[in-house]
Parts: structure tokens; C-alpha cells; sequence
């Protein structure tokens, strides 16, 4: 025994109008509404978190190169140096981007500091 199901029209017409606004509403949303994937979304929160540390981070940076010894020897060797990824090197090596609690320097936070100080120092 063959068993067969047949919608009416009005209502296959209204199944494939749903359908189909779902997958333009679906569409405009991704593409212009803001939505974004689950992976997306975590992604761009790491960027602003990374954002918001080296922000916090910077200033303190900033203090240790001002309290170092030889302050203004390293401030004009900082300001002879052309390229700010050197700067950013420059300020990593001298370890005033390295936090309590931390072995190693954070280079964004050291590009960051060498930035304030360039600027400042003009």
C-alpha cells in the first residue's frame, strides 16, 4: 500500500514563502544587519579584551621608563630611532613592558608605551 501526502497549493505556496523569507532574512542579517557567528563574536571580545589590556597596561609602562635610571639618555636614544616597530623593541629589551608577575615583555604593550613616550617627548 502506497501511502502519498499532497499539500494543498495555498498551503505549499505559503511553506515556500517562509522558506524562502527565512533564508533573506537569515541572509540580510549576516550581511547587513550585524550578526555574526558564535566564533565571530568571541573572537572580536579577545580583540577588545587585548585592546582594553595593552590601554591599561601602557601608562605603567610609561611610568617605568620615566623612573628608570637614565631617563633622558633612553629617551633620546628612543627618539633617534626611526621605525616604531624598533621603538617598540627597544622599550621591550629595556623591560619596562614587562608586568609584575610576568618573565616575559608584552610587545604590545611595549609598541603602545614606545608610542606615549614619542609623542610625549615632542
Amino acid at each position: 500500500m502506497k501511502f502519498s501526502f499532497k499539500l494543498p497549493a495555498n498551503a505549499e505556496a505559503a511553506m515556500w514563502g517562509a522558506v524562502g523569507g527565512a533564508a533573506a532574512l537569515a541572509l540580510g542579517g549576516f550581511m547587513f544587519g550585524g550578526w555574526v557567528t558564535g566564533g565571530r563574536a568571541a573572537e572580536l571580545a579577545q580583540q577588545r579584551a587585548d585592546k582594553a589590556v595593552v590601554t591599561a597596561l601602557a601608562p605603567i609602562c610609561v611610568d617605568k621608563f620615566r623612573h628608570a635610571k637614565n631617563v633622558d639618555e633612553n629617551l633620546g636614544k628612543l627618539k633617534a630611532i626611526s621605525y616604531s616597530w624598533e621603538k617598540g623593541t627597544y622599550v621591550s629589551q629595556g623591560g619596562w613592558a614587562t608586568m609584575p608577575g610576568n618573565e616575559e615583555p608584552n610587545s604590545a604593550v611595549a609598541q603602545a608605551c614606545a608610542e606615549m613616550l614619542s609623542t610625549a617627548a615632542k
